[in-house]
């Protein structure tokens, strides 16, 4: 079995309360409700005119033309990373990602064993902002979207122009196969399509803990539920609404455990995860004995 635990993350409203993009946004003068509502009535009338529409990612059209139009005049991925430092992170959550990687000096045992824990990121948000924030130093990897540059006309300047990569609720799915296989590894040089037995793939569905904050992030939640890995949602504090919400997703199966956004020692999420985590790897110790067993004894014992 593999030796490795994987914890993955989405990143709005489950790591930070609202979006990434609100620092951005601060800097610029921009009003937020009226960029999200913008966004909305656009995808609406587009889907009128019956073309279709991707909800997660269209908002990365209306960045580059307020770029364009010099709305977000020396936007560049340089800049976009110094909005990482700006973000304002749940309770707790710097303290928790930094708590499992460290796991195995903890426990000796599982540094004995070469058990290793990695946290992942796996966002339809921008990948540079989540880059250039003090989570990076306890991530193994980002999963987001992203923008390539070019000299603005308009400024002079060398900004965001075009859409590189795009990742929305639906395509999560995918990285997971990556994180699966280890694609973000570029020793290993295998891309998503590469045949690999479960038993030699990097991280085993089983050693994965999926946490999000709810109904967008389904596909991904069926995925690793189907895969028998762990699943976990977490809802804003004092919202009855999407506790409600959450909690329907429990009962249908969606999720095996929700609670408050809340990382902070001794909270609901922070003994569920860490116990799923020493679970995990107590589990892998525990085949590992197993399947030295099988072999039993070299020397037959003498006969009485």
């Amino acid at each position: 079995m593999s030796d490795i635990i994987a914890t993955i993350w989405d990143f709005d409203k489950t790591l930070i309360s609202g979006y990434m993009q609100e620092p951005l946004f601060a800097e610029y003068n921009i009003d937020s409700k009226e960029f999200w509502a913008e966004n909305k009535k656009r995808i609406k009338a587009l889907e009128k005119s019956g073309l279709m529409v991707n909800p997660d990612t269209f908002y990365l059209n209306i960045l580059l033309q307020y770029v364009r139009e010099g709305k977000l005049k020396g936007l560049n991925n340089e800049k976009l990373k110094t909005y990482g430092n700006k973000q304002e992170f749940i309770p707790g959550v710097l303290e928790l990602f930094e708590y499992i990687c460290d796991l195995p000096k903890k426990n000796p045992r599982y540094q004995e064993e070469g058990i290793i824990f990695e946290n992942y990121i796996v966002s339809s948000g921008l990948k540079k902002i989540i880059e250039g924030s003090p989570l990076m130093k306890f991530v193994k990897n980002v999963w987001g979207c992203e923008f390539s540059e070019s000299k603005n006309p308009l400024t002079g300047k060398l900004e965001i122009s075009d859409i590189a990569y795009s990742i929305d609720n639906t395509t999560k799915t995918r990285a997971l196969f990556e994180i699966n296989k280890g694609v973000n590894i570029k020793d290993l040089n295998i891309d998503v399509n590469t045949a690999l037995p479960e038993d030699k793939r990097r991280i085993h569905f089983p050693n994965m803990i999926y946490i999000a904050d709810g109904p967008s992030d389904i596909p991904a939640f069926s995925v690793i539920n189907q895969k028998q890995g762990s699943t976990f949602a977490v809802y804003p504090r004092g919202k009855s609404d999407s506790m409600n919400q959450i909690d329907k997703m429990r009962a249908d199966g969606r999720i095996q455990m929700y609670a408050e956004a809340n990382f902070t020692k001794d909270s609901t999420a922070y003994m569920w995860i860490t116990s799923k985590l020493k679970s995990k790897a107590d589990a892998i110790i525990q085949n590992r004995k197993k399947a030295y067993q099988i072999y039993g004894k070299g020397t037959p014992d003498h006969l009485v």
